[in-house]
């Protein structure tokens, strides 16, 4: 194998290129063809391979800066300018590829030539769109393929053709000639950077990650994310309920939370879905756990000064790397750069709880709904098979009254929380209630729910509830809130 100096395509290729083949790397200008052809180089000559870039559509100045740019030196790469000073002169006309001067026989026999002088390992050839205009044939262009195709077998060569598909959609000479085809996609968005995908079309002889995968191109180069298959993971874990630190709350779930499970916590903004979930994590850590957050909404100040006045201080376990937190720019990540950064905190750094906050803006990261539940079945049955428990707030439009949500995920959650405002003595308060759970039994009841200088407070069950389901709850019940001992104090 070949490895193509990026870890993530390798992954999807298992293991890389199969030697001594000619692969086609195509996509259009700008999704990063000539990036991946210089780590396919730059990977051999860190293995004492010989590289060569013959080059057509860029001079080797150019390809300099192209490295320079991501900290790159081509130092050891033979690069290798079929344009020439003369073709680019005046008396060329200003045609670079000047019939007088390139030839498409004499073309292919200077490549021929110089591939036999410098007997290189890997060969890359940019670009096809040039040798397409010269052939002025689909015959003629096949031939010409067939024939570097078969020196460089001979050679012992293993070759990247990049092609810009200037040819067209339609063009698929080069396709039953490789012996593998990545195809490599750039799509627009209305706001915020451009989504790039990676696809491998095919690979003889080796079993490949079907499908598309999100990469990056920034300064260093590519990084793929391979797509997510859960099954493909999972170990044995202790499935015992663990606290939520607050014991009222372990009561409503039926024990606490269940390792290998997820769990939603639904309810309009302001009611206390982050907080809940930063007490939990906050009782994980205590116990010795580490924990991995997420924000995709607030910032994480924010989250830092709010969970400070509630007693749930989290600068000392951000201190010693137990709590470990990123914020993500919806309109920045792709799902397969987020799934990746998950991934990596579970099986590198041992995280046992997730918190996902929230995921309306999560949602804004992904070109769809039908693809938002797709991506994220596969993350939560990938945590679930590795024993974690995830935390998913999820924000509801409204305040009192009707309220909804721009995607129902809550078949996909195991356990899901559902918070309310509500009226009652000429307040407004909060209620809180579980809703479902298949790993335990729960609790039906509605509690009262509040946020205080001691963290999350869970009072008993309440009776006399109206409209709780029609989205106009009213408690009209004399069971006492949690409120009322505040009220008899400041009375005295």
């Amino acid at each position: 194998m070949a490895p193509t100096g990026v870890a993530g395509l390798d992954n999807i290729l298992n293991g890389g290129f199969p030697e001594r083949h000619l692969y086609l790397v195509e996509g259009s200008p700008g999704t990063g063809k000539t990036t991946l052809a210089l780590q396919f180089l730059m990977s051999g000559r860190d293995k004492g391979e010989r590289g060569l870039y013959v080059t057509l559509s860029e001079t080797s100045q150019e390809l300099a800066q192209v490295a320079q740019s991501h900290g790159w030196s081509l130092e050891g790469i033979q690069v290798y300018d079929l344009v020439s000073d003369e073709g680019l002169s005046e008396d060329a006309e200003q045609t670079i590829l000047h019939p007088s001067e390139f030839e498409l026989g004499e073309t292919t026999r200077d490549v021929m030539r110089l591939v036999g002088d410098l007997k290189p390992h890997r060969v890359v050839f940019d670009s096809l769109s040039e040798l397409r205009l010269l052939a002025q044939s689909a015959l003629r262009y096949r031939r010409q393929i067939l024939a570097l195709k078969r020196f460089f077998a001979q050679m012992g060569c293993t070759v990247l053709m990049l092609d810009d598909k200037t040819g067209g959609e339609g063009d698929q000479q080069l396709h039953s000639i490789a012996h593998g085809v990545i195809h490599l996609n750039q799509s627009p968005n209305t706001y915020g950077s451009d989504k790039r995908r990676l696809r491998v079309v095919k690979l003889r002889g080796v079993k490949f990650r079907s499908g598309d995968h999100d990469f990056d191109l920034d300064r260093g180069g590519l990084v793929v994310f391979p797509r997510l298959v859960a099954g493909e993971h999972g170990n044995a874990f202790d499935d015992r309920p663990i606290s939520t630190g607050t014991p009222g709350l372990d009561k409503l779930l039926g024990g606490g939370l269940s390792p290998g499970s997820n769990l939603l916590l639904a309810g309009p903004a302001g009611v206390g879905k982050t907080t809940t979930a930063t007490s939990c994590a906050v009782a994980a850590m205590r116990r010795g756990e580490k924990v991995a957050y997420y924000l995709f909404d607030e910032g994480l100040n924010t989250l830092r000064l709010r969970s400070g006045a509630l007693g749930l201080d989290i600068d000392p376990f951000i201190a010693s790397g137990q709590l470990m937190i990123r914020s993500f720019d919806p309109a920045e990540v792709s799902p397969g750069q987020f799934a990746y950064a998950v991934r990596d905190a579970v099986e590198k750094d041992g995280v046992t709880l997730v918190v996902i906050d929230s995921l309306n803006s999560y949602m804004q990261a992904m070109p769809g709904g039908q693809y938002l539940q797709l991506q994220m079945h596969e993350l939560l049955a990938y945590l679930n098979l590795k024993g974690v428990v995830t935390l998913i707030i999820l924000s509801l439009h409204g305040v009192v009254g009707e309220v909804r949500s721009d995607v129902d995920l809550s078949y996909l959650s195991d356990a899901m929380v559902q918070y309310r405002f509500f009226e009652a003595r000429g307040n407004l308060l909060k209620a809180i209630s579980v809703v479902k759970s298949r790993t335990m039994e729960h609790e039906t009841t509605i509690r009262e729910f509040r946020l205080g200088p001691d963290g999350v407070e869970i009072g008993e069950p309440l009776a006399d509830f109206h409209g709780i389901l029609a989205g106009a709850a009213l408690y009209s019940g004399k069971h006492a809130l949690l409120g009322d001992s505040d009220i008899a104090v400041s009375a005295r």
